[in-house]
C-alpha cells in the first residue's frame, strides 16, 4: 500500500467522524504484512485508543477477516477467539471497527482500525475512509 493511500484513509475516516460528530478517533492503518502506514488520534481520545485501533486492524489481518465477523465468531466461540488472541500476542480486538482494505482488482493490500466511539460508528468512519481513498473495504458480516 503506498502511503499516500494509508494517508488519505486516515484523513477521510476523521474528515466523516466529524461530519457525524463522533467522540474523538484513533485511526490506524497497516499495511497487508501488518506495519504501521498512517496513524492520527484526534484530541480528547482517550488514552490507549490508538492501541485498540491498531489490534482492530492487526486481528482482521491476522485472521484474513474483518472485525465485525470476528465479533460475530466471538459470541459462537468465545474460546476460540481467546486463543487466537493469545496467538497473535494480544493484538485482536473482536468488535467492529477492524476493516480488511483491497485494491481495485480486489487484491488485499491492508487494515484500516478506528477506535474511540461506539464499535459501528468507529466502523462507518474506516468504510468512509476507505471508499475515499479508491479502495473497498471488508468489515465482515
Amino acid at each position: 500500500m503506498q502511503l499516500e493511500v494509508a494517508q488519505k484513509i486516515v484523513s477521510s475516516a476523521l474528515r466523516a467522524a466529524r461530519q457525524h460528530s463522533y467522540k474523538p478517533l484513533a485511526v490506524v492503518v497497516l499495511d497487508a504484512r501488518g506495519a504501521l502506514k498512517a496513524a492520527a488520534a484526534e484530541d480528547g481520545t482517550s488514552l490507549r485508543r490508538a492501541e485498540i485501533a491498531t489490534a482492530k486492524a492487526y486481528g482482521a489481518l491476522a485472521m484474513g477477516l474483518g472485525s465485525r465477523t470476528l465479533y460475530t465468531r466471538s459470541q459462537k466461540q468465545p474460546q476460540f477467539i481467546a486463543a487466537a488472541t493469545h496467538a497473535v500476542g494480544g493484538l485482536l480486538v473482536p468488535v467492529p471497527g477492524g476493516v480488511l482494505i483491497k485494491d481495485s482488482s480486489g487484491t488485499l493490500i491492508g487494515a484500516v482500525g478506528v477506535s474511540g466511539d461506539t464499535s459501528d460508528n468507529d466502523e462507518i468512519a474506516a468504510l468512509a475512509g476507505i471508499e475515499a481513498a479508491g479502495c473497498t473495504g471488508d468489515p465482515g458480516d
